[in-house]
């Protein structure tokens, strides 16, 4: 197959999914590699880089998607209806930033880190689909498993949890100081 017509099946497929579609589903449908794949759709994003296209391709994790530059957004919902803004209160970012570090977790462990029940948190991290259930954990009472969703991973800029930053050591320290100091001051 030529690759001007395989990156059109691929254009199509992923215009027409509208959400990502993982590599493995792509290369069975292209009967290719995996890392033909990969390597194709990579040219393309770099290609519609190049060409100041309105589209691009995202690569989260084992998938790609195309979607809008962000930087085209507002002329977008001039026409589109606009998609509902999410407001992540202190609560919801402490919980979240747990999930995204420690996943997968459970609620109980939240609660240890947090020192408060999350209950509303979570489910609320859940409807606004930045978390999902990822199993079970083994143990008595099979508690739910939580970690991030590929909306996470869109809104925060990452292709995979692996890109987090990480904190240092003195960040660690000055974070558990403050923590101490508020405890202190709640007595």
């Amino acid at each position: 197959m030529k690759q001007q017509k395989t990156e059109a099946i691929i254009e199509a497929i992923l215009f027409a999914m509208g959400d990502s579609v993982e590599v493995s589903v792509l290369a069975k449908a292209l009967e290719l590699e995996k890392e033909e794949v990969c390597r194709i759709i990579r040219q393309m994003a770099d290609r519609y880089e190049e060409e100041n296209r309105g589209i691009r391709i995202l690569e989260l994790e084992n998938a790609f998607q195309l979607c809008t530059k962000t930087e085209y957004y507002e002329y977008l919902i001039r026409v589109a209806r606009q998609p509902k803004k999410h407001v992540l209160t202190e609560v919801l970012l402490e919980t979240l930033s747990i999930v995204a570090y420690k996943q997968p977790v459970t609620r109980l462990e939240i609660e240890k880190i947090r020192g408060v029940k999350c209950d509303h948190a979570v489910n609320k991290l859940v409807e606004y689909g930045l978390i999902e259930e990822v199993g079970r954990l083994e143990a008595p009472g099979r508690p739910i498993l939580f970690g991030t969703t590929e909306d996470f991973l869109r809104s925060f800029g990452v292709a995979s949890p692996s890109e987090l930053p990480r904190l240092s050591p003195e960040q660690m320290e000055d974070f558990k100081e403050e923590a101490e100091e508020e405890v202190s001051q709640s007595l």
